[in-house]
């Protein structure tokens, strides 16, 4: 990853390599979480212009095992419409 590479370019080598969560790439890039929230649509939308596409592995609830799949935030949800819990796992990102 170079230096002077721009948050989003930072982001967009990250994710063609690893799948990582929000946090995970807030403590790699040493930015908020909530900024890279903001960035992802913009890597999403570079990378469809680019023939690849931002691949999110659905956020799944640790009480009844509900995943989340048609969902397409960024954020990790809130509670599980299911059982109402709120142990959730945080969605995964990564380049395809």
């Amino acid at each position: 990853m170079a230096i002077d590479a721009t948050i989003r370019q930072q982001l967009f080598d990250l994710l063609s390599c690893h799948t990582l969560d929000s946090r995970a790439l807030s403590q790699q890039l040493g930015i908020a979480e909530k900024e890279v929230l903001a960035h992802l649509p913009h890597v999403a939308k570079t990378a469809k212009a680019m023939q690849k596409r931002l691949v999110i592995d659905a956020s799944q609830c640790q009480q009844c095992g509900f995943r989340f799949q048609d969902r397409e935030r960024f954020t990790k949800p809130g509670r599980c419409p299911r059982c109402k819990s709120t142990h959730l796992t945080a969605p995964l990102f990564s380049l395809k």
